[in-house]
């Protein structure tokens, strides 16, 4: 017996009945010769954590303030790695496949734009534009990266239940209902890592708009904090307890009433708050917009700069844009910048040069 079988066998034996067992993986679109030290979904982590390039650069990607002058604020990776560690850890205590989740947790956000949500609104806007039939949705670009982009075009052929758990990880600006019973993905491993997203970012957020003098503490919704604790790690603990015993030995992961409705006004306050608000950040907002947009269409309209992108010239307009789009996704927020000034300010002239 290899250790991959005993490792397999050990599962079998030890997690809850409604885990997602490695050993009973639906597979990977190419078939692969099984590791005989790792369980697929070891595979699967450990190709996000060192094959995967998007996963890197997300250490440069905004997560929710645009270019902090401070170093503590989060990164869209250390956003990741926290879903990771409150997912896991909900995992653990349900019994369920914590590889599987840890896999889904590290990937989920591999498709992230430069400058968080903004740069994803405005790429999608930018997108549309050009093709009205397309659109751009960072859940669904993270499938693609891990499927068609990385590895030059070859894709991770990751396992079908990182694959369904990537794409099904968000509910946008929905309420915590939706995502609790709604287009439920493949396994409960995804649908850990799809509430442990909202418990991750609805805290760590207000974390850093208190650092960031966005807000005040007592400016939080008052019911919802009575009731989960004024500071961070209480606000995270009383989440995550609640729905591991609300989810114990059950088919379905599920959270009370009242700590739904505590997250839902957190998740308010902070749209209404911090990520649609006006004043510097929403001036900041404005000019990520300005910048996809100029981005987009300075590679939709000029063929040097695009060969020099990604070193071919679709004729196909659809086919063109999808490239422009998929070039600009990848980008981090210091490589969309230094994109900017290339193609649009003038560089210092040296007469001597042209002699």
């Amino acid at each position: 017996m290899t250790i991959r079988e005993r490792t397999e066998q050990l599962e079998r034996e030890t997690l809850s009945p409604y885990a997602a067992l490695s050993a009973e993986t639906r597979g990977r679109r190419q078939p692969e010769t099984p590791c005989v030290v790792r369980t697929e979904y070891q595979r699967d982590r450990d190709r996000i954590i060192h094959n995967c390039k998007a996963f890197r650069r997300l250490a440069h990607k905004t997560q929710v303030f645009i270019a902090p002058r401070g170093d503590h604020y989060r990164t869209r990776l250390t956003h990741t790695l926290e879903v990771a560690q409150i997912a896991r850890t909900i995992s653990k205590a349900l019994r369920f496949n914590e590889e599987l989740t840890e896999a889904i947790a590290l990937a989920h956000d591999v498709g992230h734009t430069p400058f968080g949500h903004a740069g994803e609104w405005a790429l999608d806007s930018a997108y549309r534009a050009v093709d009205p039939d397309a659109h751009f949705a960072h859940h669904e670009h993270s499938l693609r990266v891990v499927d068609e982009l990385e590895r030059d075009g070859c894709g991770l052929n990751l396992t079908a239940e990182v694959r369904d758990g990537i794409v099904a990880h968000t509910k946008g600006e929905a309420d915590l209902e939706e995502g609790l019973e709604n287009d439920l993905p493949l396994t409960l491993e995804a649908m850990v890592v799809r509430i442990a997203d909202r418990i991750a970012y609805v805290n760590h957020d207000i974390d850093d708009a208190l650092r960031a003098g966005l807000i005040e503490l007592d400016d939080l919704p008052e019911d919802a904090i009575a009731l989960l604790g004024r500071r961070h790690s209480q606000r995270v603990h009383a989440m995550v307890a609640d729905l591991i015993t609300a989810s114990l030995d059950r088919d379905r992961i599920t959270m009370t009433p009242p700590i739904v409705r505590a997250v839902n006004q957190l998740k308010d306050f902070l749209f209404e708050h911090v990520y649609n608000a006006a004043g510097p950040k929403g001036r900041q907002i404005k000019k990520v917009e300005a910048l996809i947009h100029g981005l987009f269409q300075a590679y939709m309209a000029d063929d040097t700069a695009l060969h020099e992108a990604i070193g071919l010239v679709p004729t196909d307009r659809k086919l063109r844009a999808r490239l422009v789009c998929d070039w600009i996704a990848g980008m981090t927020d210091r490589f969309a910048r230094q994109q900017y000034v290339h193609l649009f300010l003038p560089t210092q002239f040296d007469p001597e040069a042209t002699e």
